[in-house]
């Protein structure tokens, strides 16, 4: 079957990942990637899937054969153990986390290019439902999209009106000693961030686009953090805490057992107290998410007071600005609806 499936035996296999969507085709490019190797690498790009024939299969074909299943998501604002959250839930019985899978920043880019709406949203939920293919069975599917899909997290959620979400940011100096230690590929990661968020018309804090070529890159990170904060307010809002919770970066590393009980509740995952103490004490909590060298939690919180420390100053200000503008806007620094 692996040698030369059919179409219909790769859309029945959950290991056949629907890696990219081709417009100019109206196609998916599906990939074999054995639930086996899912925790080398952080996300589901070709940087860490290595090199793979793709098997393309025309759209319409896809969605006539695909049994789809259980889906939940995990939005984030970036640098908050969102890779840590989704490696928890690959955990075979139970459930299955896919980690940035490239098919749906794909969406992204049709809809930025001008793509109807009703076109962005057949592709949408096709993905969606693809991705929703159980891995085993009784199991649920987690899936941590980039923050680049955040604009279109009210449309995922409406399309999926039986899926959750769990809203996961790292406090705002958290995330702003992130982008500074980082260094320069970061700092310029912000600003293609708030480009584009700019392009999808969430940033609504006053100021004209002119403006944040006058802000320094951590006052620019900061106005993305402060645009996905009022986007997942929102988002809490709409859909209420019976499907869309918060949580932040720090609360998820201090209180593991606590958070993956409650959220798999949230999902609706079966999982035993045993289990849920099993996948906190993996390798998605004990090994460095993007490196996957060994890693615990007081080495993160050593890393944080060092770049908290050689950044002082400069993070010290922009979170002041960020509370002023964040007044201005009407947004609350807290979210509502927590996890715990």
């Amino acid at each position: 079957m692996r040698n030369s499936p059919s179409t219909a035996e790769i859309i029945a296999d959950a290991e056949w990942l629907p890696h990219r969507y081709d417009a100019s085709t109206d196609s998916v490019q599906f990939r074999l990637f054995e639930r086996a190797r899912h925790g080398e690498g952080p996300f589901l790009t070709d940087e860490y899937l290595g090199l793979g024939t793709a098997t393309p299969v025309a759209f319409d074909t896809a969605m006539a054969n695909a049994k789809s299943g259980e889906l939940n998501f995990i939005f984030h604002s970036a640098f908050c153990a969102s890779t840590l959250l989704a490696r928890a839930f690959d955990y075979p019985g139970v459930a299955m986390g896919l980690s940035e899978p490239v098919i749906l920043n794909d969406i992204v880019g049709i809809r930025r290019r001008g793509a109807a709406s009703r076109d962005v949203a057949r592709v949408l939920d096709g993905a969606m439902r693809l991705l929703a293919r159980p891995f085993g069975d009784g199991e649920n599917v987690v899936v941590k999209s980039s923050n680049v899909l955040n604009p279109l997290a009210d449309a995922m959620l409406s399309l999926r009106p039986h899926a959750r979400a769990i809203l996961l940011y790292a406090p705002l100096p958290v995330f702003l000693a992130s982008v500074a230690r980082k260094g320069m590929w970061c700092r310029l990661w912000a600003r293609e961030l708030l480009e584009g968020y700019l392009t999808d018309q969430i940033v609504d804090l006053g100021m004209t686009a002119q403006d944040h070529f006058r802000q320094t890159d951590l006052q620019v990170a900061a106005v993305g953090w402060l645009a996905q904060h009022a986007l997942f307010a929102k988002l809490a809002s709409k859909f209420g805490p019976e499907r869309v919770r918060t949580l932040d970066s720090e609360t998820l590393i201090a209180r593991p057992v606590e958070v993956l009980g409650t959220l798999a509740s949230l999902f609706r995952i079966e999982a035993s107290p045993e289990q849920i103490v099993a996948m906190t004490s993996g390798p998605a909590f004990t090994r460095h998410s993007k490196s996957g060298d060994t890693f615990s939690s007081d080495q993160r919180r050593e890393e944080q007071r060092a770049a908290a420390d050689t950044f002082a100053d400069e993070i010290d200000k922009v979170v002041q600005w960020a509370g002023v503008v964040a007044e201005h806007a009407g947004i609350s620094m807290e979210l509502p609806q927590p996890i715990l």
